[in-house]
């Protein structure tokens, strides 16, 4: 039995109290203080981990003014607060043992825009990728493009004033602020924006905070104008923490106290709201994908390209390249990025052009290729060839792919990750390659592996070693890295952080800035926070103070990991090697990645959140001396006996007194988990939540007793069948309003489906039957037709119509279906836990397979998150004995067959299962060309999940989740589409319309049946 686990998590009195004095001061967001919460915001992208004391997500800025007036009070004067947005950093800079102040859960909300004048204003937890769709139909954007941009809020690119691809010419989110609300730790609200140096000099005089702020800043960027000019160089992406530069224009006539606080990593107050300027959305574009023989030659060639006049200039090595063609993103950009015959492609440069004119962008290219063309023929720069698309899906799914590069390539096999500590360099473009190739000497010389992409326009290319922090040593070279890299940078005339901020690095500080201006911008901090309480440590800390900066060897996420035995971060690997980029944070209500994490916003609820309280619950039950490993096997081989049942009773009655065990917040977050296994499929990590999940709740299961509802979900693929004998009885029953309450009640299931009637038998009345005896005295010419039926619980016993239906069609095409006897999935058992029942399953229905391999036959399934099963749960379970069968969905064989065309040709639009999307990425694209082949229309429609999730809709607690994730993207295709256009492949999908809207619709399968009548 595993051991109970209550780690030491008191927290500081003061804490407790402040919390409970936010309440009654009228504080109306969420106020965190377990440990699991605490732990979702311990980690961020970088190697750096930090547990805080509490987590507070506020809804307003009146609640920023009510946490930080109470905190002014001498009880709580001593406390600090570290501002958090995405938690996308690669830095740790929004890290902290202190108090963390969340602004991405509540403060989303676009609150006001105009067009006319090109602003729009809105708070700090808007998703650029949000507000940027939110401004698409009006014509507009905002420009700053990083990769995270579906997940990095505006709050967070402000603090670590982001820039990315384009920057060359829209420049960094500072040149896009035109006014910020920021709350300061004594409670008074600073509004900032552009004005004339004597309305600044006016604001000087006020005898408060404010004032001494203005004072000091002014002071400082006037009277040390001349060294600030001198010392930093001329880099497009200029950061320096507090940007001592631009607070002033030119010729000293206008003064921006927003340029202090953009980029100051939220060591100065907490901004709750800001106002943008945006820019016109091109109306013509292209990307050119220029090909290289070697990453030098894609680099040495980067200032032509800028001279060319492009937009923007990427660049990825073969490395990323090579990870990005294992990935589901290549199956979007593989026919854009084709290999040149004879040439290997070490080197790709991705080069964008954007104008208001057709004929500019039309001569820009002619130019271009002209040049490129020469130089191909003529053998010169390394170039080998290039690809134009002025397509914008395509264009998207290349910076998609571009995009998704930081994740991939935190995805090599092995305990040598690639890790950002030192990878967002900045030096003058000319001198980039040269730069570059003694950073590459410099790796090498420590042996060690690297990937790099970024952007070659700017000067700034991502650099990432791979490194085993597991090991001290390696955790050692990190800082040996650091440092050799920090003089290497200053070498080229660069700066150590052009994009990613400072956080742990703030120790570099002094050395660029020089001890003079270092010390303006410590008389900066102490105006605005003079007892070093807002994100100390980072940046710097207040003129006069004795506190220190962090430091590059803080505490990293490894120093805990390591705590762990190498067998079992081995055998858990998809957990422990979440590198915590955030994809699963996207915001995209179309996009299937996590849906529990889009409905709560809860960041616990997500794989980055999961996998981190896995991490740690496994660390804890080391340090109680349990041996996981040994458990799972007892488990797996022995189940639990009379006394372990005893104990279970009464570990469970104590729970419910409310004994404490970290396991029932771990348990809390995987409940919510729908198994729908998109983080598997998009995540670049590979983060399986659904396969750890499963083995934890085994886990947590030989310690508590299961609810009733488990035992009814695992067991559905028997009892179906046995309920099917007298489905009329049986649906009599469900439809009586006390026996739906007393499931409700009793069992915590609502909803239940009802059985099919006539059932799949009395539909079929003996055709389509399978036995081996047919299929021994099938000729040769006859074995060419036959097909074998697969069948699902699902769709046999709750929607038998769709199986006679697709026999139907099968046979209408010239083929001899015959339908497999059915023999349990195993699915159910697997996402409840009962592992040694769902071996037994997997066993048993392996072996049939293998049996009927034999005959070299297509197997074929309708529905693809049991299909799916039999090609990865099953590897897991029974590893070789799985044998070598397959079983295809319909639409994977039927794309492969020669099919008829229809007389009428008609349109539909396809809403594709979450787990089909993601795990088939294809899937989508062969329904397109089956339809096609028929002289039939499919359009793909982009929805995320529909909310059902095999069994999760049906489950009481979970029920106003599910139909909130309909509302998100399901809701509006289906009403303005309308049944008989929509075709949808998942069978929990069509069970959530017909529960929320009224109607079924169809399978594709039956669309085509239709059609051929």
């Amino acid at each position: 039995m595993i051991a109970k686990l209550n780690p030491e998590l008191a927290l500081d009195a003061s804490v407790v109290a402040f919390t409970k004095a936010l309440q009654h001061a009228g504080f109306t967001g969420d106020i965190e203080t377990s440990y699991g919460s605490r732990l979702a915001v311990a980690t961020d992208n970088s190697v750096y981990q930090a547990l805080p004391q509490a987590v507070l997500l506020p809804r307003s800025t009146d609640d920023l003014v009510i946490m930080t007036s109470l905190a002014q009070t001498s009880s709580f004067s001593h406390l600090k607060f570290s501002p958090r947005g995405g938690g996308t950093g690669t830095n740790g800079q929004a890290l902290t043992e202190h108090i963390v102040v969340d602004l991405s859960r509540h403060m989303r909300q676009i609150l006001e825009l105009n067009v006319e004048q090109r602003w729009v204003r809105v708070q700090a937890g808007v998703i650029k990728d949000q507000l940027n769709a939110f401004l698409k139909p009006y014509g507009f954007f905002f420009a700053p493009d990083l990769s995270t941009s579906n997940r990095a809020t505006i709050g967070g690119m402000i603090n670590t004033d982001a820039s990315g691809q384009g920057s060359l010419v829209y420049g960094k989110t500072s040149d896009h602020v035109l006014a910020l609300k920021t709350v300061l730790i004594d409670g008074n609200v600073l509004n900032t924006r552009k004005m004339p140096l004597f309305e600044a000099e006016h604001r000087a005089e006020q005898p408060n905070s404010i004032g001494r702020i203005y004072r000091q800043v002014l002071d400082s960027c006037r009277n040390k104008r001349a060294l600030i000019l001198d010392k930093f160089p001329r880099l497009n992406r200029f950061l320096t923490g507090y940007d001592l530069e631009h607070v002033f224009n030119a010729d000293l006539t206008e003064f921006d106290l927003s340029r202090i606080i953009t980029g100051s990593e939220g060591s100065l107050g907490f901004v709750t709201e800001a106002k943008l300027n945006i820019t016109p959305i091109a109306k013509y574009k292209c990307l050119v994908n220029i090909k290289y023989d070697s990453f030098e030659s894609a680099l040495r060639n980067s200032p032509f390209l800028v001279a060319a006049a492009a937009t923007s200039v990427e660049t990825v090595d073969s490395k990323v390249l090579n990870l990005a063609r294992s990935d589901i993103v290549w199956h979007q950009v593989k026919d854009l990025i084709t290999d040149v015959p004879g040439k290997e492609m070490q080197g790709l440069n991705i080069v964008e052009y954007n104008t208001e004119s057709e004929q500019e962008i039309h001569d820009k290219i002619s130019a271009l290729t002209a040049r490129l063309d020469e130089a191909i023929e003529q053998q010169q720069g390394g170039i080998i060839g290039y690809q134009l698309t002025y397509d914008a899906a395509a264009i998207n799914a290349i910076y998609t792919m571009r995009k998704k590069a930081v994740g991939l390539l935190g995805n090599t096999a092995g305990n040598h990750k690639p890790v950002a500590f030192a990878e967002d360099t900045a030096v003058p473009p000319e001198n980039l390659a040269d730069f570059i190739l003694e950073f590459r000497a410099l790796l090498d010389a420590h042996g060690l592996h690297y990937g790099m992409f970024g952007h070659v326009d700017a000067g700034v290319l991502h650099v990432r070693p791979a490194l085993d922090l597991y090991d001290p040593e390696q955790e050692r070279l990190l800082r040996t890295i650091s440092d050799q890299v920090v003089a290497l940078t200053a070498k080229y005339g660069g700066l150590m952080w052009g994009e990613h901020g400072k956080g742990y690095r703030s120790e570099y500080g002094p050395a660029f800035f020089g001890e003079e201006l270092f010390t303006e911008l410590r008389k900066i901090k102490a105006a605005f926070d003079p007892r070093n309480r807002v994100n100390p440590g980072k940046i710097c800390t207040p003129y006069q103070s004795h506190d220190a900066l962090v430091s590059v060897d803080g505490q990293k996420r490894a120093w805990f990991d390591r705590q762990i035995p190498v067998a079992v971060r081995e055998s858990f690997d998809s957990s422990m090697n979440c590198n915590g980029n955030g994809l699963c944070f996207n915001y995209e209500e179309s996009s299937p990645m996590c849906p529990s994490s889009k409905v709560t916003k809860d960041r616990r609820h997500s794989p980055k959140g999961r996998a981190g309280l896995m991490r740690e619950w496994l660390r804890l039950q080391q340090q109680a001396g349990e041996d996981i490993l040994q458990t799972e096997q007892r488990l797996l081989q022995q189940g639990q006996g009379i006394s372990s049942i005893w104990q279970k009773i009464k570990n469970t009655l104590a729970k419910r007194q409310g004994d404490a065990d970290f396991s029932h917040e771990v348990m809390e977050a995987m409940e919510g988990c729908l198994a729908c296994k998109a983080c598997a499929g998009q995540c670049p990590i590979k983060v399986d939540v659904p396969s750890f999940r499963a083995r934890f709740l085994q886990l947590y299961h030989s310690r508590y007793l299961r609810p009733a509802k488990d035992y009814v979900v695992a067991n559905i693929e028997r009892t179906a069948p046995l309920l099917a004998k007298a489905p009329k009885l049986v649906n009599f029953f469900l439809g009586q309003r006390w026996l739906q309450k007393g499931l409700e009640h009793g069992v915590g299931y609502v909803d239940t489906p009802l059985l099919s009637v006539p059932t799949l038998a009395q539909r079929l009345e003996g055709r389509y039957r399978f036995s081996f005896d047919k299929l021994n005295a099938l000729t040769a010419e006859e074995r060419q037709r036959t097909v074998l039926l697969v069948q699902d619980p699902f769709t046999s016993f709750y929607e038998a119509e769709l199986v006679a239906d697709a026999l139907q069609l099968l046979e209408k095409l010239g083929y001899q279906p015959l339908l497999l006897p059915f023999l349990p999935n195993g699915k159910p058992e697997h996402v409840k836990g009962f592992l040694k029942q769902f071996a037994a399953t997997a066993a048993t229905a392996a072996a049939f397979f293998n049996q009927l391999n034999q005959y070299q036959l297509p197997l074929l399934g309708l529905d693809a998150s049991l299909v799916l099963v039999y090609r990865d749960e099953y590897v897991k379970a029974l590893g070789k004995a799985r044998g070598d069968f397959q079983v295809l969905l319909l639409q994977e064989w039927l794309v492969q067959q020669s099919l008829p065309k229809v007389a009428q040709a008609q349109q539909f639009s396809l809403l594709a299962h979450c787990t089909e999307k993601t795990a088939l990425p294809a899937s989508e694209k062969h329904w397109q060309q089956i339809f096609m082949q028929m002289g039939l229309e499919l359009k793909p429609v982009s929805v995320g999940c529909c909310g059902m999730a095999g069994t999760y809709g049906h489950e009481k607690q979970q029920l106003e989740n599910s139909k909130a994730l309909f509302e998100l993207s399901w809701r509006a295709p289906v009403t303005q589409l309308g049944n008989e256009r929509i075709l949808v492949t998942g069978f929990s999908c069509r069970s959530q319309v017909k529960r929320l809207v009224g109607d079924k619709p169809r399978h594709p399968l039956q669309a085509l049946l239709a059609a051929l009548a």
